[in-house]
C-alpha cells in the first residue's frame, strides 16, 4: 500500500492513523524498547535470512576503497561495518539513526570489534552533509518508519555524488501465493515472538504493520523517480518479502 500524500496532516503509525508530528515519538518509543534484543530478533524473525539481504546489498553497492559511504537508519551497524572493510582508512563510513539507543547500540559494537566510524544523531528528511558528498547511500528496513519518505528520498538523492547510487533495502508485497501464509506469520507469530524473546509483543505487532502499509515495489520506485534520481531499479529476495531498490543520479 502507499503512502498518504506527505501534505496530509495525518499518516499511519501501523495500521492506527496519527498526526504527522506526533509519529517521530511513537516509532522513537518503539526503537528504544527493541534495541537491546534488535539483533536476536531480526535473526529469529526472519530465520538469519536478513544477512543474505544485506549482504546483497552490500555487494551491490559496490564500496570501493577511498569512497564515502553513508548508512541512514543505521541501527547496529551491520552495514557500516561491512562498508568499513571496504573503504579502508582512506574512506568514510558515517553510520546514523535517529534514534539514539539503536545508534548507542551499534556505535558501541563497532568499536568493540576495533572499527571506528563516524557517527551522527541526524534525521534522514534533514540530513546534515553537503550536496553531492556521498558515493554510496544506503538504507536498510529504516524507510518504512520514516514520516516524509519522499522527503527523506529527496534529502538522500540531495547528498549523494552525481554517478552515485542511493540503495533502499526494505519489506515489500509478497507474490500473492504466499500472501496467506505471510500474513498468518506476521499477526499471528511475530508478535508472539517479540513477547517470548524481547518482551514485547506491541512493537513487533507495529513492525508487521508498518509493512503492509509501505509501499509496494513499484510505488516505491515511481516515489523514488519523483525525489529527484534518474534512474531506479529494484530486485525482490525470497518472493517479494524484501526489495532492494537502487536509484542513480546523474
Amino acid at each position: 500500500m502507499a503512502n498518504q500524500t506527505d501534505n496530509s496532516s495525518t499518516t499511519h503509525f501501523g495500521f492506527e492513523q496519527v498526526n504527522r508530528a506526533d509519529k517521530a515519538k511513537k516509532v522513537e518509543a518503539v526503537f528504544d524498547s527493541v534495541a537491546a534484543k534488535y539483533d536476536l530478533m531480526n535473526d529469529i524473525m526472519s530465520a538469519g535470512l536478513h544477512r543474505v539481504w544485506k549482504h546483497q546489498t552490500i555487494q551491490q553497492a559496490n564500496a570501493r576503497q577511498g569512497m564515502k559511504v553513508l548508512d541512514i537508519a543505521g541501527g547496529t551497524g551491520d552495514l557500516a561495518k561491512a562498508f568499513l572493510r571496504r573503504v579502508g582508512k582512506s574512506g568514510q563510513v558515517w553510520l546514523t539513526d535517529i534514534n539514539e539507543s539503536m545508534l548507542r547500540v551499534g556505535r558501541d559494537r563497532l568499536l568493540n570489534q576495533g572499527l571506528m566510524p563516524k557517527v551522527a544523531l541526524c534525521d534522514a528528511e534533514n540530513l546534515p552533509f553537503p550536496s553531492d558528498y556521498f558515493d554510496v547511500v544506503t538504507v536498510a528496513f529504516g524507510l518504512r518508519n520514516m514520516t516524509h519518505q519522499s522527503k527523506a528520498l529527496t534529502e538522500m538523492c540531495r547528498v549523494v555524488k552525481p554517478g552515485g547510487k542511493v540503495l533502499v533495502l526494505e519489506f515489500s508485497k509478497v507474490v500473492p501465493c504466499l500472501a496467506p501464509l505471510y500474513d498468518a506469520y506476521s499477526f499471528s507469530v511475530l508478535p508472539r515472538l517479540g513477547q517470548l524473546f524481547a518482551n514485547d509483543s506491541s512493537s513487533y505487532q507495529y513492525l508487521a504493520e508498518s509493512i503492509r502499509m509501505h509501499p509496494d515495489q513499484e510505488n516505491l520506485k515511481q516515489i523514488m523517480l519523483d525525489s529527484g534520481f534518474d534512474q531506479v531499479t529494484y530486485t525482490n529476495f525470497t518472493a517479494g518479502v524484501v526489495a532492494l531498490h537502487q536509484g542513480i543520479k546523474y
